[in-house]
């Protein structure tokens, strides 16, 4: 391999960034000299990649946007790939190999769950941010296994973090502040991004009162509370903080590997479905 493009693949994993690299695996015909190149690839098509497939050579130079355009879907998609591409003067297979970031958990709310939680997540592989509005409890001391600890107000820290990490479907933010009101006026700001998984705190009850008083009070489509884990995690009888931390990891976790574990919240959100039917129907 190409030490450039070696040193760009390690300087990406340092710096934990989702980078793939691409290798020519087979080359039939024409394609021939083209056997056993490489590219590092990023997500973002405004980057440059390092190194070179050797196909602008060999005339098949339009060929390379389509192989860059397949492998950052694989990449978003976070799958090794195997791809293959057919000419009347040759065949070329090239092999994507994804090296994801870790997905991102951001804790909000840095109490007694947050502390059990946070380790748990990083022992599972997660990036974990944890953010309150108290500088005691938002103190790297408490989460020494947590990528960042973020001291500062909830909604204006959360659109910083919005703007510097971004926010996708490999994110997953749980709300477990010290009080409902700062839980609720977090879902408000994250309710619209494109997340994996938004979590928050509460008994049935209260959870039924707050949807019901959003939809009242800020107009808010119901639908939009389908995608919302309230109450939060899977229901295994936790009562300890490290219990519920672990609840909360499992319904993570379910949904990331998209596993059959029915959560706390699908009473709620069958409910909420079912009330619209008949509203529908009526």
């Amino acid at each position: 391999m190409n030490p450039t493009v070696l040193a760009a693949m390690v300087a990406s994993l340092d710096r934990r960034e989702s980078v793939a690299l691409l290798s020519v695996t087979e080359a039939g015909g024409s394609f021939a000299p083209a056997l056993g190149n490489h590219v590092v690839l990023w997500l973002d098509p405004a980057r440059p990649p390092v190194g070179d497939l050797g196909l602008a050579e060999l005339g098949a130079g339009d060929l390379v946007p389509t192989i860059y355009h397949d492998a950052r879907r694989a990449l978003a998609e976070r799958e090794h790939r195997h791809l293959t591409y057919t000419r009347a003067d040759g065949v070329l297979k090239v092999f994507v190999e994804v090296q994801a970031q870790p997905p991102q958990l951001i804790i909000v709310g840095a109490g007694h769950i947050a502390v059990p939680l946070a380790s748990i997540a990083a022992l599972c592989d997660f990036e974990v941010t944890v953010l309150d509005d108290r500088p005691q409890y938002a103190h790297p001391a408490r989460f020494p296994t947590a990528k960042r600890v973020i001291a500062g107000p909830f909604r204006a820290e959360l659109r910083t973090l919005r703007g510097d990490r971004g926010f996708d479907n490999h994110t997953y933010i749980v709300l477990v502040t010290r009080g409902h009101q700062h839980d609720v006026e977090c879902l408000l700001e994250v309710l619209d991004d494109p997340l994996a998984y938004i979590g928050m705190i509460g008994s049935q009850r209260r959870i039924r009162a707050v949807f019901e008083l959003l939809e009242r009070e800020q107009g808010i489509a119901p639908e939009k509370f389908d995608r919302i884990h309230a109450p939060i995690g899977l229901d295994i009888n936790a009562h300890t903080p490290a219990e519920i931390a672990v609840c909360i990891m499992a319904e993570i976790i379910n949904v990331m590997r998209k596993g059959p574990a029915i959560p706390m919240s699908e009473q709620i959100r069958r409910e909420r479905q079912a009330r619209r039917q008949r509203v529908a129907a009526s």
